[in-house]
């Protein structure tokens, strides 16, 4: 096995923090996680970096809160960098619907998700993404699927050994990995059901071993999140995200906080681990603004469906405009393809082209 699917594999540099103790699962005594080349306070100082998961824990040690849009394909990314953004979210519900047009069940597989954020990342590779990996293993591809029939489960520590790995390579900044059953759902919905401490806290060892394990000493930043205040309650979750900070998690992500009291007090639970709040119009957290959530807080928020719902709307009035009328004119709103292209980049491309010498483009 390489030493980047070695799970077993933890580096000299991690070590039991001497100011640190916790009780495992047992009873019994058990080092937290603490890699020293880790810790925040080596992350206050210079410039920020080009390395996008270097400039993620940067900017998780630094202050003001991180802003991430989600995005579910090549175009909602160029509008989300056009507009400024620093960090980008790729949600997992978003890209099951771009991609395969299917609601958020446990229907994509981890080569969709990876593929898709393999293509963000490209457009802009310096800035920091963070990829939901659900449960940290992913459906495997259908050929795949028919290896692993008979197997209780395909959702171990290896398979998520091997998604973290995977989202490294492709220039994701991060990923969060959740307590949810294999089929799960998308969070806001109905009809949750979660895993035990002990399997989400294995889940999340695996992905920081992972981590450790690739060479050069990565910055991949493994996000905690638990779906669990909703099926077992707030002191559950809570409980939940403490653990998974001992095991390694960078970042403790509670999905469905109901109100602002629930987060400061998720805020104040977890300190000093930063926490991740997801925002989703019309779901089980309030319409928190960026500015609400800081106040509180927090020290990321993540508006998951912030480009997919939107465009539904704006796609569902233009193809009714132009069945209604025989044209789509009016949608365009003047935009012809020039000034879609300089969205997605074309002088970028045509630049490139130039000083390399090639003439293609001389024209356009």
């Amino acid at each position: 096995m390489s030493p980047a699917l070695d799970i077993s594999y933890m580096p000299a540099a991690v070590a039991r923090n001497p100011k640190q103790e916790a009780r495992n699962l047992n009873g019994n005594d058990a080092p937290v996680y603490y890699n020293a080349r880790l810790d925040p306070l080596n992350y206050l100082e210079g410039p920020l970096s080009n390395n996008p998961a270097t400039r993620l824990r940067q900017m998780l040690a630094r202050p003001g809160i991180i802003t991430a849009p989600g995005i579910c394909d090549g175009i909602s990314a160029r509008c989300a960098i056009e507009a400024g953004f620093e960090c980008l979210y790729q949600s997992g519900a978003a890209t099951t619907a771009s991609r395969l047009g299917q609601p958020d069940l446990a229907i994509a597989t981890l080569n969709d998700f990876s593929q898709a954020a393999e293509m963000v990342c490209s457009l802009e590779p310096t800035m920091p993404v963070i990829a939901d990996a659900d449960t940290g293993s992913g459906l495997p591809s259908l050929n795949q699927r028919v290896n692993l029939i008979f197997l209780d489960s395909f959702g171990g520590p290896a398979m998520i050994a091997r998604t973290v790995t995977k989202y490294a390579k492709t220039g994701v900044a991060g990923l969060h990995i959740e307590d949810q059953v294999q089929t799960k759902r998308c969070g806001h919905l109905l009809g949750k059901q979660v895993v035990s401490r002990e399997e989400f806290v294995t889940r999340i060892r695996a992905a920081v071993l992972a981590r450790d394990s690739i060479p050069g000493n990565s910055d991949f930043v493994i996000i905690g999140r638990t779906d669990s205040a909703q099926v077992l309650g707030m002191d559950e979750a809570l409980t939940r995200l403490k653990l998974a900070g001992d095991a390694g998690a960078d970042v403790c992500f509670i999905e469905g906080v109901k109100t602002k009291e629930l987060l400061e007090r998720t805020v104040a639970a977890l300190a000093p681990k930063p926490v991740l709040v997801n925002v989703i119009s019309g779901g089980l957290t309030p319409s928190f603004t960026s500015q609400e959530a800081e106040a509180s807080g927090a020290k990321i928020i993540i508006f998951s469906l912030a480009s997919c719902v939107p465009m539904v709307h704006a796609l569902r009035a233009a193809m009714k405009s132009l069945k209604e009328t025989g044209t789509d004119f009016a949608a365009a709103q003047g935009m012809g393809p020039r000034e879609f292209f300089e969205v997605m980049g074309l002088w970028d491309v045509v630049n490139m082209d130039s000083k390399a010498g090639g003439t293609a483009f001389n024209s356009i």
